[in-house]
């Protein structure tokens, strides 16, 4: 008799059995789904929960420039997308759960090193390398929920999954506050510790190997490069993954300088981490929103819109900002406007640069995202930087994105109606 907690081989499942043979697996079906939606949370925790520390950060480490503080946040996400380059083929080589274990491993060293620093260039270093780690539990979680299941099913966990996903980021700077108030900033990088070991301790004794060895393929290099041409030489994906590093230099800028923003211009720091859990909640519902919208209206229609709204809500925002009004009020809703914008833009562009990379899929995710996420970081970095005590550098950084995006979503269009004449 066939036990409840095991998985069935299916068509097009590398796991080495033929089909309907089950492959054992200790998990259940909700466990298996609280451990991916885990090792999603990695990256969420390790930026949000950092977001509280900036002020004591920089006043520790940086006193002559306090604003340098928040390029801990850029170097992760730097570290990240060269992690995310290199781990889905290093786990199609060497098995998913190996390379999780040397990411988990490289993260962890890498927050002792960040705790135990005086240094902020240290700490940079650390982050980058944290991001570096953190890449795998990420990358390979979406591998091991393709090794396991197919369809629809598959489609139903990764909704669930990510559903969790989503909602983490509302509730990380609550987590990282509590922490800074009993510990200090410095806590922060042993909770970062605790979470990857318990989820490497998790997955370790609960979840089997989903890879055979048989169906692993060799990490070859020129096949990767190749993968990089034959997308930066195809207009569409050229141009959509041109887009998508707008779209997260657009997020990513908003998350590095939304907390200068509650605390020097709003006075608000100590209600900071609820305001943005409040905001986190109410915007997660764009992914919702665009899952029910993007069958009738399209996946590019859907972008044109959200970059459209977002290039006309920030430019009242600086025309504001410019004569010396900023309500708080705006600011909120342009705040959950971004994060909005980023569930009905990241993944329909994702699906536009993946389509007609089919034949490389597995590898073309890996490059598509670290592109983007490295090409964001190297935007941000200096955007952040800029912060006066006032909306301005924030918003001019994001209308100079959100216009750029618009015309070449625009020229995206243009550029497939004379590929299909």
């Amino acid at each position: 008799m066939q036990s409840p907690f095991s998985l069935v081989a299916k068509p097009g499942i590398q796991t080495g059995l033929p089909e309907g043979v089950p492959m054992q697996t200790r998990m259940s079906k909700p466990e298996f789904i609280a451990l991916i939606a885990m090792m999603f949370a990695t990256i969420a925790f390790s930026i949000d929960a950092m977001l509280p520390a900036f002020p004591q950060i920089g006043a520790e480490l940086s006193p002559q420039d306090v604003n340098r503080a928040q390029l801990i946040l850029t170097a992760f996400v730097l570290g990240m997308g060269v992690g995310t380059f290199f781990t889905g083929p290093l786990s199609d080589a060497f098995g998913r759960k190996p390379v999780i274990y040397a990411g988990s491993a490289l993260y962890i060293a890498a927050a002792a090193l960040a705790w135990a620093s005086s240094s902020l260039e240290v700490v940079l270093a650390a982050r980058m390398l944290q991001g570096l780690g953190a890449a795998a539990p990420r990358v390979v979680a979406l591998a091991i929920v393709r090794d396991l299941y197919v369809g629809r099913e598959m489609a139903r966990l990764m909704s669930i999954a990510m559903m969790i996903f989503t909602i983490f980021p509302a509730f990380a700077p609550m987590m990282g506050a509590g922490i800074i108030a009993f510990t200090g900033w410095r806590g922060i990088f042993l909770a970062f510790m605790l979470f990857s070991v318990i989820t490497m301790l998790w997955m370790g004794l609960r979840l089997d190997e989903p890879l055979a060895r048989e169906n692993r393929r060799p990490f070859r290099l020129p096949l990767l490069w190749g993968a990089v041409v034959e997308m930066v030489t195809h207009p569409t994906v050229r141009l959509s993954i041109m887009v998508q590093t707008l779209c997260m230099g657009m997020l990513f800028t908003m998350l590095v300088m939304v907390q200068p923003v509650y605390d020097v211009i709003y006075d608000r720091a100590d209600s900071f981490p609820f305001w943005f859990g409040a905001v986190a909640l109410v915007s997660g519902s764009g992914s919702v929103l665009n899952a029910g919208l993007v069958v009738r209206l399209g996946m590019r229609r859907m972008v044109t819109w959200s970059l459209a709204a977002q290039l006309g809500l920030t430019s009242v925002v600086l025309a504001l900002s410019t004569t010396g009004h900023e309500p708080f009020g705006l600011f909120v809703l342009w705040q959950c406007s971004v994060f909005f914008m980023a569930g009905t833009t990241l993944g329909n562009l994702n699906a536009i640069a993946m389509e007609p990379m089919g034949h490389i899929a597995g590898m073309a995710a890996s490059v598509i995202g670290a592109i983007s996420t490295v090409l964001a970081a190297s935007i941000v970095a200096p955007i952040g930087l800029t912060f006066d005590g006032t909306l301005i550098p924030l918003a001019t950084g994001l209308l100079i994105m959100s216009a750029v995006g618009y015309a070449l979503i625009l020229h995206m269009a243009r550029v497939e109606a004379r590929l299909e004449a």
